[in-house]
């Protein structure tokens, strides 16, 4: 199928207004772009059997883990171009918008992104006063919290709260016991939490199981219990775990949970 420069346009400004902002040579059938401020590059394409379908794919392997495990079905079927490693459907403009946009995030997000900007950051600065490792720390909790709001979309991990004046980034092992930038910067030992619930979790009064349900402390009083337990009866119990969160979570149940 070659592209129409209507359709051509249309898959590109998709691309633009979601993250990806560098064009790239593919198939005639598709157009693709590497995202401007992160790893990775997407590729779009209609589908050839419903032209208001748009198949969008990506160059990172753990994106599309962490789409497939968002819940997001995975396309079998389509030929991809070579870079590619994934594709997932998007029924209309509308919801490809959304999609690209969360490749995007995750692109921005996973695994060592931010990492690499903290370093990058860094690199220049003087680490010889206490005052001067606070600025450094400051910059990396900093890039910590842009990192979690990407992967998390801007929600509360437990209520979904969308509101970023009251959303924190906990760490699930706390910074100064992180033997590494790796585990400080890595956006599998965060969790974006509603301010309450970063109170809870980052005192022990809360925590998590395996399986991203809710752990309360003995210690959590009955209108601690009763406030926290609304928060979840509103939205969900809990939230989605992926295997690489569990490490982090067995030391927040090992270290922090007041049991």
């Amino acid at each position: 199928m070659t592209l129409s420069s209507l359709q051509k346009n249309a898959l590109e400004y998709i691309l633009r207004t979601n993250g990806f902002h560098v064009e790239c040579e593919t198939k005639p059938s598709w157009v693709a772009a590497d995202a401007t401020f992160a790893p990775g590059r997407c590729f779009l394409a209609y589908d050839l059997e419903n032209q208001d379908r748009i198949i969008a794919a990506t160059s990172l392997q753990h994106v599309a883990q962490a789409l497939i495990g968002e819940g997001h079905q995975p396309i079998a079927e389509v030929k991809l171009p070579n870079e590619a490693v994934q594709a997932f459907g998007a029924e209309n403009q509308e919801q490809a918008h959304k999609l690209v946009r969360r490749l995007f995030q995750l692109s921005k997000s996973l695994p060592t992104a931010p990492l690499d900007t903290y370093r990058q950051k860094i690199r220049a600065l003087p680490t010889t006063t206490e005052a001067e490792r606070t600025v450094i720390q400051r910059i990396g909790q900093d890039i910590f919290r842009e990192a979690l709001l990407d992967f998390w979309a801007g929600r509360c991990a437990v209520t979904g709260l969308d509101q970023p004046e009251l959303l924190r980034a906990s760490h699930m092992k706390p910074w100064a016991a992180c033997a590494s930038d790796e585990e400080r910067l890595d956006p599998f030992n965060g969790l974006l939490l509603a301010v309450h619930w970063d109170a809870a979790f980052d005192c022990g009064l809360v925590s998590f199981d395996d399986d991203g349900s809710v752990l309360f402390s003995s210690a959590l009083t009955s209108a601690g219990h009763t406030l926290l337990d609304t928060d979840i009866n509103r939205s969900k119990s809990g939230f989605s775990v992926r295997p690489e969160h569990r490490p982090y979570l067995h030391h927040h149940r090992g270290h922090i949970w007041q049991k």
